[in-house]
């Protein structure tokens, strides 16, 4: 399956962070935030790892791991000790070590998203859990856009169905526990305008489907024969995480 080529990581992280801190971006993050803080609680482990854009946008806050790391494709102001920076279709992690994962946005811009998604659940230990964050195409934000192209910040990135994604999640031995969406109204600033058109939020609400402007998705790591176990107790890495360690050359 072919992608669009999306915007290097200059220009891209830039436009990404000055949409999520608009107003509307601000909303958007703050029904993710909502949904994270509801299901992280839930799940427990070692390890945590996001996969995402900005390192500011956290959505881990809520959850009890002990170590949580941040994975961004670039290095930027700001950023902490406990960052990693990385491309998401290369994570530089150990397989089946991490007990959470979450993928903030990481499958809309990436330049091959399955790849991005075989990774996660590469390095998801059997029986951990991937919180996916996306844009849904079957909302009145994947309408605009297709009525016209430039609608911040979906033109140029790839609006994965959800049906698509459920299918992706079942090649790669996962089960789709919970999913959601969020933002039903049409992506307007305007509040004023976005009262007047308030029955089209109304109606989005009452669809059968998750018709949000973000699709939230939770699953689990079901790999058939495998038992999850506690891991052992190791040294002390850098950032406290199971990096894959760097292979010997032949002149070392």
């Amino acid at each position: 399956m072919k992608f669009t080529e999306q915007l290097p990581y200059s220009q891209l992280i830039p436009l990404l962070s000055h949409w999520f801190d608009s107003p509307l971006g601000q909303e958007l993050l703050q029904r993710e935030h909502e949904f994270a803080e509801e299901v992280l609680p839930t799940l427990f482990g070692y390890h945590l790892l996001q996969v995402g854009w900005d390192h500011r946008q956290r959505l881990f806050t809520a959850s009890p791991v002990s170590r949580k790391v941040m994975l961004i494709p670039q290095m930027q102001l700001g950023a902490d000790a406990r960052t990693l920076i990385a491309n998401p279709t290369e994570l530089p992690v150990v397989s089946n070590e991490i007990d959470v994962v979450i993928l903030h946005h990481a499958l809309d811009y990436a330049d091959n998203p399955h790849q991005v998604l075989r990774e996660a659940a590469r390095v998801l230990r059997p029986g951990g859990y991937l919180l996916s964050f996306s844009f849904n195409p079957a909302s009145y934000w994947g309408l605009c856009r297709l009525v016209r192209r430039r609608v911040p910040p979906l033109s140029g990135g790839h609006l994965i169905r959800q049906g698509r994604l459920h299918d992706w999640l079942g090649l790669l031995e996962m089960t789709e526990l919970k999913t959601r969406s969020a933002c039903h109204h049409l992506p307007l600033e305007s509040e004023s305008w976005r009262r007047r058109l308030g029955a089209f939020e109304c109606f989005s609400r009452r669809l059968p489907i998750n018709s949000g402007a973000v699709l939230m998705v939770l699953a689990r790591k079901d790999v058939v024969g495998m038992t999850p176990l506690k891991p052992e107790w190791k040294q002390k890495r850098l950032l406290g995480m199971p990096v894959a360690e760097p292979k010997p050359t032949a002149r070392g």
